[in-house]
């Protein structure tokens, strides 16, 4: 029985709840699975394939989703781990449109470079960020569902690529530049449409977008997946708070889009009624100036001083000093 909240109807989307996905979600296993260190094989695949090299998590640290208030219950997920080369990795989940996302996405990494560096120490201890978003909105414009962004330094004449030389390597052991910008990955969920996936990757976005994983899979972490995050295996109390999970996300997006379109349809009539006055108010303030620039312009041209055109029109002096 679907349960209704604030005014609208909100249930599993034409799926019974007893064949919602065979897989648990990885937003709800990021939030309460995920942290578990008998499940870091999992994220580990997911960011060996992301980041293209292996990855061992040493460990979750603190991040603000660990506060379970009522909007982050829903909405957004993220992790942040250590991994052994003592970088940073931000692992993010946004299930429904954030404003000013890419701004958050930046403060985001700064802040972990800020955090990760005590006070007093040099420069050099400022360790690598990678910060990997998983969006289920439209974010930009764009034909693909992955992209990559890092900061490179390239000659604005010679197109070349500035590099750490070997002797700033050698002598006082500077890193080379990709070695400590933060990199942003951004996977388009909703933009994923294969209906096959064909490499790690795809597979991994096949399980975001239709909670599948495909039998035999090879790709790292998905076959751990399979076995650890099966929804049957789950408790009673486990599947309570898994289905009230996602009501609530569904109750929680069929409200923001029932709040989009009133908006937006009280938005249309009151910009019809405040266009309508707006129009004739600047309609009269524009005759009135057209009238006095008229005016001043015939009383310039009759010799009369632009102090007294000025205090019977009410235009400026260099508005006066412009006219023929």
């Amino acid at each position: 029985m679907k349960k209704e909240k604030k005014g609208y109807l909100c249930g599993p989307k034409n799926q019974t709840r007893k064949n919602m996905e065979s897989y648990i979600r990885f937003d709800w296993a990021a939030k309460y699975m995920l942290r578990d260190k008998a499940n870091f094989d999992i994220l580990e695949g997911f960011l060996t394939v992301v980041l293209g090299e292996p990855v061992t998590v040493v460990e979750i640290l603190e991040s603000e989703s660990n506060a379970d208030h009522e909007l982050g219950k829903v909405n957004r997920v993220d992790i942040k781990a250590r991994t052994t080369r003592n970088e940073i990795i931000l692992v993010e989940v946004q299930q429904t449109r954030q404003v000013h996302y890419l701004e958050r996405m930046v403060f985001g990494a700064s802040k972990a470079v800020v955090e990760h560096v005590k006070k007093g120490e040099e420069y050099e201890t400022v360790k690598k960020v990678y910060s990997i978003n998983i969006v289920y909105f439209d974010l930009g414009v764009g034909e693909d569902y992955f992209y990559h962004g890092e900061t490179v330094f390239s000659g604005v004449n010679t197109h070349d690529i500035l590099k750490v030389n070997k002797h700033e390597r050698d002598l006082i052991g500077m890193e080379p530049y990709n070695n400590i910008f933060p990199e942003y990955y951004i996977l388009r969920v909703k933009a994923f449409n294969k209906r096959v996936a064909e490499n790690p990757l795809e597979e991994w976005m096949d399980y975001f977008r239709n909670a599948h994983i495909k039998d035999g899979t090879t790709a790292p972490g998905l076959a751990a997946a399979r076995t650890k995050l099966i929804y049957m295996m789950m408790t009673e109390k486990e599947r309570r708070q898994y289905d009230r999970h996602f009501d609530d996300l569904f109750c929680y997006q069929d409200e923001l889009l029932a709040a989009v379109r009133e908006g937006r349809a009280e938005g249309i009539e009151m910009g019809l009624k405040e266009g309508h006055q707006i129009g004739l108010k600047e309609g009269r303030e524009e005759g009135k100036k057209t009238a006095a620039t008229e005016i001043a312009a015939k009383m310039k041209n009759n010799g009369i001083p632009h102090t007294l055109i000025t205090e019977l029109t009410g235009l400026s002096v260099k508005e006066i000093e412009k006219l023929n």
